[in-house]
């Protein structure tokens, strides 16, 4: 039985049954119908290939115009080396000061010369690894070295006329169970300075020295004028007993083995900022005296919290982060290990009363020990009554809103540029005292070094 109501009918057209645009473009371009059109799979096999070669002029478009852009950038120069220095044992560490380049061994020291690229001289008597090394040029073809050796002893040389002169070991203590290892070294330029970082079990410290470079060099200009008329007075016997004169000198090392030089005077003792604690004072009126004063100024000290109230603070803030501590676990606050010091030339924010400065000598040092938001900086001009306290106190205290991270001085020693844990740069002009730009990462990054160019 037909149960349909409306008869069947043709269903009306769709989308689907509209002429394709490439169908029309190939009647466009052949309306009289001389050319056959292929049948369909042959249109789509040719639409295929015309993608395929479509997508290939592009790609080669493309790489033709990054090939004309390389071309256009300013390529680097390449340098390759002018000179060849034979070294015998394995080489650390290098420095290079005046005409010379000091090389540090696996065991020793050793010169060359920039003009010629020849040894000049070579110090293995302590048969010791130097692991870092510094040169400062004195004038007069002398030349002050402080090297580290692997087991941390700093050794001062002072470098004249091609041959080393051991001054002195500046952490030497005869119980070798007492010794404390140099970790980092730092040279004044001109060699008026000399600085060192030294660490022991539970504690680090920082020892600045005056180097007596103008009684160096009288010395050394003595015994090179007394070499010289050694060495005259024996060309004269050889001369007349032979009957011919042979030109010969003495080794250097041989004329200053019985030179005795000055050693370094030991000028400051630094050590790190203790944490801040309970108040020490009795009343407001004792802390206003410190402030007047102007002791300890902004590293925190002065202040009126008890114990008790610190003690308060740290069980509310245990209590309220606790699921977080417990993740993360507690550090207790240590006395930090590790500082970064710079020699700092004269300046407004570095001058004192009654000070004989002069412009190319170092004046002051400023000092930031890991984890501290404090910048400190220390006159040298401390007189003996200030260095027989146990803690010496910094004469500038610069702030900072985050813990140093890193720190550098520019050549002049004007700007100083402070790196904070936060990813947060600021140029300070050391001159006037206060910060020319403050520039922010992104992203939260971690700098761990810093330089002006």
């Amino acid at each position: 039985v037909n149960t349909r109501e409306h008869p069947l009918g043709i269903p009306p057209p769709s989308e689907q049954d509209w002429a394709k645009e490439d169908e029309e473009d190939f009647f466009l371009l052949d309306p009289d119908r001389k050319r056959d059109v292929p049948p369909q799979p042959f249109r789509m096999i040719n639409k295929l290939v015309m993608q395929v070669f479509e997508s290939a002029m592009e790609i080669i478009e493309r790489k033709e115009m990054l090939r004309e852009a390389q071309k256009r950038k300013v390529q680097p120069k390449k340098c390759f080396p002018t000179a060849e220095f034979q070294v015998t044992d394995r080489a650390n560490c290098l420095a290079v000061s005046g005409k010379y380049i000091f090389v540090g061994l696996s065991v020793g020291l050793a010169a060359f010369s920039t003009s010629d690229s020849k040894d000049v001289c070579a110090w293995d008597a302590a048969k010791t690894e130097i692991c870092a090394i510094h040169a400062s040029d004195l004038g007069s073809e002398c030349h002050v070295l402080l090297a580290v050796d692997e087991m941390g002893l700093a050794w001062l040389f002072c470098f004249h006329k091609g041959s080393f002169l051991l001054i002195k070991i500046l952490n030497e203590v005869e119980d070798v169970s007492q010794r404390s290892p140099c970790v980092e070294v730092v040279l004044s330029r001109g060699g008026d300075y000399a600085g060192i970082l030294l660490q022991g079990n539970t504690k680090a410290w920082l020892e600045i020295y005056q180097l007596p470079k103008d009684s160096w060099l009288t010395e050394m200009e003595k015994n090179t004028g007394a070499a010289e008329d050694l060495a005259c007075s024996e060309r004269r016997s050889s001369c007349s007993s032979v009957g011919t004169f042979l030109l010969q000198e003495l080794p250097v090392s041989a004329t200053q083995a019985d030179v005795e030089l000055d050693p370094p005077v030991l000028l400051l003792t630094v050590r790190p900022p203790k944490p801040i604690t309970g108040t020490r004072f009795k009343g407001p009126l004792d802390a206003l005296k410190e402030v007047d004063d102007g002791s300890m100024l902004g590293l925190g000290y002065n202040h009126l919290i008890k114990d008790s109230q610190w003690e308060l603070q740290e069980a509310i803030f245990c209590s309220t982060y606790q699921e977080y501590l417990e993740a993360e676990g507690v550090t207790k606050e240590e006395i930090p290990r590790y500082a970064t010091f710079h020699f700092l030339l004269p300046s407004r924010v570095l001058s004192g009363p009654e000070m004989n400065v002069q412009p190319d000598i170092p004046v002051g040092i400023g000092v930031h020990w890991d984890g501290n938001h404090n910048f400190c900086l220390y006159l040298l001009n401390h007189s003996l009554k200030d260095k027989a306290g146990s803690d010496l106190k910094p004469d500038v205290v610069w702030p900072c809103a985050a813990p140093i991270a890193c720190s550098a001085v520019s050549s002049c020693s004007r700007y100083l540029a402070l790196a904070g844990e936060d990813a947060t740069i600021t140029i300070w002009d050391k001159h006037l005292g206060y910060p020319l730009s403050v520039t922010a990462i992104l992203d939260e990054r971690f700098i761990r070094s810093i330089h002006f160019l």
